[in-house]
């Protein structure tokens, strides 16, 4: 709590007002990805904002992803988390990789969509999902909710994670490079747009790269897991040599506290995400979907801290 109320001291900083003599730097961790996806620049970004505001000391800390990031704010090992809404839920609910240890958490904002990849390149025999049966596939590194959706896309498309493939628990990073060296077929990654190490591969001479359609599976995925998939495109613009538009499923990423926060430490963290969202879209252009009009109770299974309650309040939209 001491530390919270040195946060308290930073964000009335950020809104103009004196601090009082004596006040403690704070130290903020947000925890975020690997350093080859989107959440550990855009987390970057975040922690040079709030390290612009007088008494604050934020870092940026690459983990597994999600899981990871979720049970270190049951633990209070960390301030922020970003997260993706299906892992977030299995979080809160106590189910899957959080079993008999719930986490506190409550949601500060909806941040942008996460897109579901399946990457390989010409020459595997890959065209289909069915297509993985017997190959050698990264389905992302441990801790992270790119393995949990990847299960749930695998086993919607009728395939068996453990008997069907030759699977590999890599990041997007190391499995960019895996494909580089002929190590797997494909890999899957859950990610924002464009994602540097996918990015990095399709421009790798000699290589071309193809992305697996598999939006077909998402009704399989929301009937047993509940509503938390929406059927998605990614542009053929977006990385180079894509043959067509592709097919995907799509996941909300949250950016989430422990319930414990206090409420106007939570209020000053969320009005300084939208109130600098021009710099963060320096950083990568996925916050240009920092958007009010995603801050809805559809788009989280976390409920909002109340803090970020009152912010949307002022805004004119009413969340729970």
């Amino acid at each position: 709590m001491a530390r919270f109320r040195s946060l308290f001291l930073a964000a009335a900083l950020a809104a103009g007002l004196g601090a009082p003599a004596g006040a403690q730097d704070v130290k903020l961790s947000i925890v975020t990805g690997g350093t080859g996806g989107v959440y550990y620049p855009l987390g970057g970004g975040m922690a040079n904002l709030l390290s612009k505001v007088p008494g604050y000391s934020a870092t940026a800390e690459v983990t597994g992803g999600s899981v990871d990031n979720l049970k270190l704010i049951g633990a209070k090992k960390a301030e922020v988390a970003m997260t993706m809404a299906d892992a977030a839920l299995d979080a809160i609910n106590g189910q899957d990789k959080f079993t008999g240890a719930k986490v506190p958490a409550k949601a500060l904002m909806v941040m942008y969509p996460n897109r579901m990849h399946v990457v390989t390149v010409e020459g595997t025999g890959i065209t289909k999902m069915a297509d993985l049966k017997g190959k050698r596939v990264s389905t992302g590194s441990p801790g992270s909710a790119t393995e949990v959706m990847a299960f749930r896309l695998i086993e919607a498309v009728g395939l068996d994670k453990d008997k069907d493939m030759k699977r590999e628990r890599l990041g997007v990073a190391e499995s960019t490079s895996a494909m580089k060296d002929k190590k797997i077929d494909a890999y899957f990654w859950v990610g924002g747009l464009p994602t540097a190490a996918v990015t990095d591969l399709a421009a790798t001479p000699g290589v071309k790269i193809r992305m697996v359609d598999h939006a077909d599976a998402v009704n399989a995925m929301n009937e047993k897991y509940g509503p938390l998939y929406a059927k998605d495109v990614i542009t053929k613009d977006i990385y180079p040599g894509m043959a067509g538009d592709n097919q995907i499923a799509s996941v909300w990423n949250l950016l989430v506290v422990n319930e414990s926060m206090p409420e106007k430490v939570a209020y000053d963290i969320v009005k300084l995400m939208f109130d600098k969202k021009p710099e963060l879209i320096a950083v990568h252009g996925e916050a240009r979907n920092f958007d009010l009009k995603y801050q809805r109770n559809e788009n989280t299974p976390v409920s909002f801290h109340p803090g970020a309650i009152k912010f949307f309040a002022e805004k004119g939209i009413t969340v729970k």
